[in-house]
């Protein structure tokens, strides 16, 4: 059986159908919400999810300091309003 690595995007290669394929497809500016790629990946997992919207974020550590921000914003702007027990 063969066996995949997956450690880091500079360790894996693509096979010559996965670069047809990114040589073919739509392109554009995803800050700018221009990649229909992207667009329709997030539309799609939202929908999957039940949410109005979803973010592609393009690696784990960022998702991960997304999700701590938003957890914590009320903590950080008004430590007052924190529902941590460690803001006490």
């Amino acid at each position: 059986m063969e066996s995949l690595d997956f450690r880091s995007d500079t360790l894996t290669r693509p096979d010559e159908g996965m670069r047809r394929a990114m040589a073919a497809a739509d392109v554009g500016d995803d800050v700018f919400g221009e990649d229909p790629t992207v667009r329709r990946l997030e539309e799609r997992v939202a929908g999957l999810f039940g949410r109005e919207a979803a973010l592609l974020t393009p690696s784990g550590t960022m998702s991960n300091l997304i999700a701590v921000g938003l957890h914590c914003a009320d903590c950080w702007t008004n430590p007052s309003s924190c529902r941590s027990p460690r803001a006490t």
